[in-house]
């Protein structure tokens, strides 16, 4: 059986713990994609004491630098700065001896051009590769941000799925708010991957609702659960706490948690 993960921040820290104790749960750590953090070692320092303090789950991720990363920019400075918040990323995450880390493919969607995804999925892999003979206790999560279609997924993991410690994030919402249907995006990435984020939607913005508040099929979703994902770990991808709690709630009446 897999490991259902709730998003964790310093701020409501005690709440977060609470819930994973309650619902055995671990946590997605979202404090270390911001810059100004991964630059501040006193502010590193002061949230890792904050985690240990409350008891860290067993099973945890961490969410990655995403936030303009973009190592397949064709302007050096650019790339520099995105492989430097991705290293600092991946020192973290072994400092918190997470699971895996997640980043974002970064790709525009108004950019499809052939050449234009050959590029990304040519120059991300290059530097993907990197980090995970790097770190190889550490496993790397990619994850569909603003793809329009799984394609530069499915390119990028055909290359770099030689790796263990590689997978896809499936983000399921960003994936059912594409042009492409939710079928093919699971289809197509099924054998990838190894981590999945839910949460619920308008069915136009990626809103970040409670699980169960939105338009989404969820029994739908729990038939992929069953066939593709009971054995990976799955974030609720919802900051609030009480969300988390009818999230949690809801999952287990309808039998996937």
């Amino acid at each position: 059986m897999g490991q259902f993960l709730i998003v964790s921040k310093v701020d409501n820290l005690a709440d977060y713990c609470q819930i994973a104790q309650s619902y055995q749960v671990g946590f997605e750590y979202n404090d270390f994609y911001d810059p100004v953090v991964l630059s501040d070692e006193a502010s590193l320092d002061g949230i890792w004491q904050q985690y240990d303090a409350c008891q860290r789950p067993a099973v945890c991720t961490m969410h990655g630098a995403f936030l303009d990363v973009t190592v397949f920019s064709t302007d050096p400075k650019i790339r520099e700065v995105s492989e430097l918040r991705m290293l600092q990323s991946m020192q973290q995450a072994r400092r918190g001896k997470v699971a895996g880390v997640v980043f974002h493919t970064n790709i525009n969607p108004f950019l499809d051009a052939p050449s234009y995804i050959q590029n990304a999925v040519s120059m991300t892999g290059d530097y993907v590769e990197k980090l995970l003979l790097q770190f190889p206790d550490l496993s790397i999560y990619m994850e569909n941000m603003f793809d329009d279609s799984p394609d530069m997924l499915r390119m990028l993991s055909e290359r770099l799925y030689k790796y263990p410690n590689y997978g896809v994030c499936l983000d399921y919402a960003h994936a059912s708010l594409s042009r492409t249907k939710i079928d093919t995006w699971v289809e197509t990435l099924a054998p990838y991957v190894r981590h999945v984020h839910i949460n619920d939607h308008d069915g136009k913005h990626d809103l970040h609702l409670a699980v169960g508040s939105g338009v989404t099929d969820w029994k739908k979703f729990a038939v992929f659960y069953e066939k593709y994902f009971s054995s990976l770990t799955v974030l609720i991808e919802t900051t609030r706490p009480d969300w988390q709690r009818q999230s949690l709630d809801y999952l287990i009446q309808l039998g996937v948690k």
